[in-house]
């Protein structure tokens, strides 16, 4: 409601240009088309969660459904169980009538049900051991989807402490987000670097420390550092030959800040250059190009608990 507002103050104070100088209308012209870049960044980021929120709710309907068709899959066997047990019943009542006679035909049937009885109840000490083997399965679904929940969770709350911990950097570029399992943190070049370098600049810095002081408090996740560039091609000199260099070179800076923190676990740590092969928005414009230019950190819960309850699962 403020960025709103605030807009329709510039919006007020641009059109009446005829009441303040040069100077002044052009500053507000800037800071109006400013709040209208971050107002559009907003409502991509809110796009982004909720297409988040959708994925998670399809992933959370799919184990839900996969429980209920190994449940159901258990009652049936408990019925089958049941009705091998009702039949075993009535052939050991059988078989106990027949064992007060003592004629040779009677001994052959004897025989008979014996052989029976015999397989019954071996299927249903089969179906006892498939029953023990749902059992446990449908134990371990459940400690799957708690474990699912909790990393999820868990992830959640990195956000919020991330969000908490770079709030004094919010409209500088710095946006962080939770989908997918994962946290996302993206910084845009004007906050880190100038045209061009790969020297991270004051400001940017800054927001680096705070964000490793959360990743040393959190040593089990991986972290995958990707530099970003828009579609112009390098136009410096020195040890850059290309895109390619460059976005892999600002990765590695960030690296190198990072491992400055005692705290932060640095086998975690991972540098990527992606150079203009992963566009946020079009390259068509400066506003899509400035996007693209960016830093992006992909923070990644631990899930080898997840792979190995899978495998045994499976």
């Amino acid at each position: 409601m403020i960025k709103k507002a605030s807009i329709g103050l510039l919006a007020i104070a641009l059109s009446t240009t005829s009441c303040v100088s040069k100077k002044i209308y052009n500053d507000l012209e800037t800071k109006y088309s400013d709040l209208k870049k971050e107002n559009r960044s907003i409502a991509d980021e809110n796009e982004s969660l909720k297409q988040a929120k959708n994925q998670l709710e399809l992933d959370r309907d799919k184990l839900t459904k996969d429980l209920a068709s190994t449940k159901d899959d258990l009652a049936k066997q408990k019925a089958d169980l049941a009705a091998e047990q009702k039949k075993y019943k009535v052939l050991q009542d059988s078989y106990n009538a027949l064992e007060k006679n003592s004629n040779d035909a009677l001994e052959k049937n004897m025989a008979k049900n014996r052989e029976l009885l015999a397989q019954l109840e071996a299927k249903g000490k089969a179906l006892a051991d498939e029953q023990a083997r749902l059992d446990k399965t449908a134990g371990r679904l459940k400690e799957l989807e708690d474990m699912i929940a909790a990393k999820e969770e868990a992830m959640r709350k990195l956000k919020e402490t991330l969000s908490k911990a770079l709030t004094g950097f919010e409209g500088k570029g710095l946006t962080v987000e939770h989908k997918n399992g994962k946290v996302y943190v993206s910084m845009e070049n004007k906050l880190l670097f100038n045209s061009g370098s790969w020297a991270v600049g004051t400001e940017g810095r800054k927001a680096v420390v705070e964000l490793g002081k959360v990743l040393g408090d959190n040593p089990d996740l991986s972290v995958l550092i990707e530099g970003h560039t828009d579609d112009d091609p390098y136009a410096g000199s020195g040890p850059i030959a290309n895109n390619w260099d460059l976005s892999t070179k600002r990765a590695t800076a960030i690296v190198a800040i990072l491992s400055e923190n005692p705290k932060i676990n640095k086998q975690k740590l991972t540098a990527a250059g992606r150079s203009e092969f992963s566009p946020l928005a079009s390259n068509t414009t400066p506003e899509g190009k400035a996007k693209n230019r960016r830093i992006e950190i992909i923070l990644t819960p631990r899930l080898d608990e997840i792979a190995e309850m899978l495998n045994s699962i499976n």
